[in-house]
């Protein structure tokens, strides 16, 4: 190591309403407040955590901000727990694309791995339930082409995560819906105006027929196949310079075979 220069650099020191908001989270995360439930209120939490109030509302802000709770200050019932959602990692996902930390090729290469292997997980593990479920989603798909792009954008997405919740891993739901919210948000204005939206709407109902009888006949292959080409086809002009490698790479034969 050169003189003069140091090998650790200052810390801040954790403020109290930081402590505050993880422990909250921590109970939120581990299921012992579930979605549709109410943290004690403010006066409350401040006798239990023995801090004073502005702390408090300082540790419930940062917990609204980030998706995990809905809080009004001075509310008698208390602020009221979100929980772990798809729209919590869709924001999460598209402010870290948006701060360039990571790019929207990346993002839309990660959702073709995503959804791939959610098809060809479907595949195998579907029922006849979620398989009329994923019709249903391509009817609704159907009838909102003819009212806008967002209503319609909404129905793919309970497509998707519908599939993947086929394929029994909720883990795979979970993120199913959010990357596809997080591209969404990201690069809906330059879809909006790319030209035909009514065509290309036809084209991806088209498109999630062909998957959904893919996943009928059990042929994952030909599903994780359909799923990577679609959102190449569809994305590829629209993300960064020099990133479309990224995709290509995803879109190459994986050696599919029929499941």
């Amino acid at each position: 190591m050169s003189a003069g220069k140091a090998l650790f650099q200052p810390v801040q020191p954790v403020r109290a309403y930081q402590r505050v908001a993880e422990q909250i989270e921590d109970r939120i995360v581990s299921g012992d407040l579930p979605s549709g439930s109410r943290l004690p209120a403010e006066r409350e939490l401040v006798n239990q955590f023995a801090v004073g109030r502005s702390t408090v509302r300082e540790a419930l802000r940062v917990l609204e901000s980030a998706g995990l709770v809905r809080s009004r200050p001075g509310d008698p019932q208390g602020a009221e727990v979100l929980g772990v959602t798809p729209d919590n990692l869709s924001r999460a996902l598209g402010r870290l694309t948006r701060s360039h930390l990571s790019t929207l090729g990346e993002l839309v290469q990660f959702r073709m791995v995503l959804d791939a292997e959610s098809n060809r997980l479907a595949a195998r593990l579907h029922s006849a339930a979620d398989l009329e479920r994923m019709a249903e989603q391509i009817a609704r798909m159907e009838t909102l082409s003819k009212v806008d792009l967002r209503a319609f954008s909404e129905a793919d997405a309970l497509f998707h995560q519908t599939v993947a919740e086929a394929s029994g891993n909720s883990l795979l739901a979970l993120c199913a819906r959010a990357v596809h919210n997080a591209v969404v948000e990201v690069i809906e204005g330059k879809i909006a105006a790319a030209g035909d939206i009514t065509a290309l709407m036809n084209r991806s109902i088209a498109h999630h027929r062909r998957v959904l009888e893919a996943i009928r006949a059990g042929d994952g292959g030909l599903a994780a196949r359909l799923g990577r080409q679609a959102l190449y086809d569809y994305y590829a002009d629209h993300v960064e310079d020099g990133t479309r490698r990224l995709l290509t790479a995803a879109l190459e034969d994986h050696g599919d075979e029929r499941s």
